[in-house]
């Protein structure tokens, strides 16, 4: 049966007296974690630089329209985020907590998902309203490689971990979209559970992941079979389907019923999951030491940090306005 932990506001204010944590909006010192945690705030239009050594915002810098999702590379060196409202990427440099580089996709709008691919100098990224994954270079900006997905809505991409397969969650097709570098056309095509958003793949692109919107499914298909497997129901918005590392566990913030969701990654069964009711449970990163996860609150304006092994918010860091793509860097803000 999964352990549900409870977050009222009596429950913060006690947790807040006995730990040490910072109360909502505040800032708290983690013992043990490092780096730095860049957040997009698609209401500012800008990102928040947050050091973890004081849990305090230590820079807040302007972006392009909307921004969304943001990754880093694996250095932590520079981070990349996607301006949704436009045609832009913004390239960060973290440790200068600066924009390096404004990337101007032109046609090619709406840009949304966004993945590193293996040796830091590429970044795939979808365009809403082309139905594409483009391929760019992250240093000048240059168009490497276009995948058509042939497919209405192409929000999400995930990549394997060697950078060769793509896939797609197409919100207006309901597929999910198969792409391989070097071949324009897609692979193939699964159809998947209404409008699917939240897409992502296994590091050995043996399963490939999906949640629906319109019937709160989370689905798993057998990249060798193209077989579908239902893993949970019940959500009302499954915001994002992320993957420990080795798939240990599946974590599934569900926006509308404001819940996230532990499941194994072997048998699915349900672990346990956090209420955030009225806080908006969005975007979401791992810490370095594997248990440390950052979720963006995007309706309190705040950060969780949620220790993965015990299934508990063990702290909360600052945020700008409507807090959604997130990223965490090793490196630490020195301007």
């Amino acid at each position: 049966m999964p352990v549900s932990i409870a977050r009222t506001p009596m429950a913060l204010l006690l947790a807040t007296a006995l730990t040490g944590l910072a109360p909502a909006g505040g800032s708290a010192q983690i013992d043990g974690l490092d780096g730095t945690v860049i957040v997009l705030n698609k209401q500012g239009d800008d990102a928040s630089f947050i050091d973890l050594a004081s849990g305090a915002i230590v820079a807040t810098v302007s972006t392009g329209p909307s921004p969304h999702e943001l990754v880093t590379t694996s250095d932590g060196r520079l981070a990349v985020g996607t301006d949704y409202g436009g045609q832009t990427l913004t390239v960060f440099d973290v440790e200068r907590a600066a924009v390096v580089r404004t990337i101007d996709l032109g046609r090619f709008t709406r840009p949304h998902g966004i993945v590193v691919l293996p040796g830091d100098s590429l970044v795939a990224v979808t365009s809403e309203t082309r139905g594409a994954v483009l391929v760019v270079r992250i240093a000048d900006g240059e168009l490497v490689e276009v995948l058509e997905t042939e497919a209405a809505g192409s929000h999400m991409v995930a990549a394997t971990a060697d950078g060769t397969t793509l896939w797609t969650g197409d919100m207006g097709s309901h597929t999910v979209t198969e792409l391989r570098r070097g071949t324009a056309a897609p692979v193939r095509a699964l159809s998947a559970p209404q409008r699917p958003e939240a897409v992502n793949v296994s590091p050995d692109g043996a399963r490939v992941f999906a949640g629906s919107n319109d019937t709160g499914r989370i689905t798993a298909w057998s990249t060798a079979t193209g077989e579908p497997t239902t893993v949970a129901e019940g959500f009302g918005w499954p915001y994002r389907v992320f993957l420990t590392p080795g798939v240990e566990q599946i974590i599934i913030p569900d926006m509308d019923n404001e819940v996230v969701r532990f499941f194994d990654g072997a048998d699915y069964r349900e672990l346990g999951s956090l209420d955030f009711s009225r806080e908006g449970p969005q975007g979401l990163v791992l810490h370095r030491d594997g248990r440390h996860l950052f979720l963006s609150l995007s309706r309190a304006d705040r950060i969780a940090v949620i220790d993965i092994a015990t299934r508990a918010v063990v702290g909360t860091l600052p945020t700008g306005r409507s807090p959604d793509g997130i990223a965490w860097s090793p490196r630490a803000v020195t301007r």
